[in-house]
């Protein structure tokens, strides 16, 4: 690892990063309008590991319906996942309701304050709580989200995948040597602006970027060669069949997502690892017309799905056990169903469009 920056050093490239924040940085972005610390809170938990012009629409219409910790406490979890759905990183839907209600049942209803206080709450880490700290309360909190970590990496190119240990304990040193005291809340949203809009992953613009006259990547003549990439393991698959039984009156029957997993809380289709499992529990039920759909794959961060849908469309009325065994619940295509995963958003569009051509 390079030397940590001298103060001289650190004060240079955080005024330089100012500068450039003050001309070009973003500052009309929803989240930046009465940055109270929840609006930053729900922002910041929306942009991890999600782009600024995936999150605005989702962002907008979650603060219309929960526009302060109060209302997110006291909606359901299928009412917050609904606002989700199509975001992906569920947990992150699941994690922000019930922080909420942590923080109304155990903090007055009101945002902890301090570092300490911010990650006790789940789903908040030690980044998003500098963001919180340094952009609501005006706090000196740095902060080292993805956008952060590639500007560091470059400009130090500091060797390794950021994602090990060590690295990242070198980055946390790096980024609370140059965030300055003053102006913390402006440096940390000019970083991760120049990550985001200038310090991009595969095409930098280091012409226009205000600290490239000492950036080290650059000088190397290959910025891109850093930050180093996460060494690479071959993807497992795994495989799911969905069984999607509609009865006579068009509905389907649903059920919920386990409350820890893939797609925790969220409503999906009846699932199986096994066809065979899944072909048992077809053919126990009500004579029906079953039909194989078309295979496809979803990937996930760490492995990827191939789903194998079956259409099982009912002569008869359904039994209660095929209800009661997979705890589930009828729902018409006028319903609104809440959370539920991209996939089985798919196959319910699928089936509108069949629904539509035959009729």
């Amino acid at each position: 690892m390079s030397s940590i920056p001298s103060t001289k050093q650190a004060r240079r490239f955080s005024q330089s990063v100012l500068q450039w924040f003050d001309q070009h940085g973003r500052k009309h972005l929803p989240w930046q309008q009465n940055p109270t610390p929840y609006r930053v809170w729900v922002s910041e938990i929306m942009l991890q590991q999600t782009q600024v012009t995936t999150v605005i629409p989702y962002y907008e219409r979650f603060m219309k319906s929960f526009p302060d910790i109060r209302a997110l406490a006291a909606a359901t979890q299928d009412e917050v996942l609904n606002h989700w759905s199509g975001l992906g990183y569920y947990a992150r839907g699941r994690n922000l309701h019930k922080a909420a209600i942590t923080v109304i049942q155990e903090c007055d209803g009101e945002m902890p304050s301090t570092l300490d206080g911010l990650v006790a709450l789940p789903g908040i880490g030690r980044s998003t709580a500098g963001a919180i700290l340094s952009l609501a309360f005006g706090q000196s909190e740095p902060i080292l989200d993805g956008n952060v970590k590639r500007v560091l990496c470059r400009h130090h190119t500091v060797d390794g995948w950021y994602g090990q240990s060590a690295v990242e304990k070198y980055l946390w040193q790096l980024t609370s040597a140059v965030t300055p005291k003053d102006r913390t809340g402006a440096y940390n949203q000019a970083m991760m602006d120049l990550g985001a809009t200038l310090c991009t992953r595969s095409s930098p613009e280091c012409s226009c970027c205000p600290v490239s006259d000492s950036c080290q990547a650059l000088a190397s003549g290959n910025p891109t060669q850093w930050p180093h990439k996460k060494p690479r393991k071959a993807k497992p698959s795994r495989e799911t069949w969905m069984v999607i039984v509609q009865d006579k009156k068009g509905r389907v029957l649903m059920q919920r997502r386990p409350p820890s997993g893939i797609w925790g809380g969220l409503w999906s289709f009846i699932q199986f690892d096994e066809l065979a499992s899944a072909t048992g529990y077809i053919e126990a039920q009500v004579p029906s017309k079953v039909t194989h759909w078309e295979s496809f794959q979803h990937t996930f961060t760490h492995f990827q799905l191939t789903v194998h849908p079956i259409h099982v469309a009912l002569k008869t009325a359904a039994r209660p056990s095929m209800i009661k065994e997979r705890d589930g619940r009828w729902f018409a295509g006028t319903d609104d169903i809440g959370g539920i995963p991209a996939p089985v958003d798919r196959l319910l569009t699928q089936l509108r469009k069949a629904a539509v051509a035959s009729n």
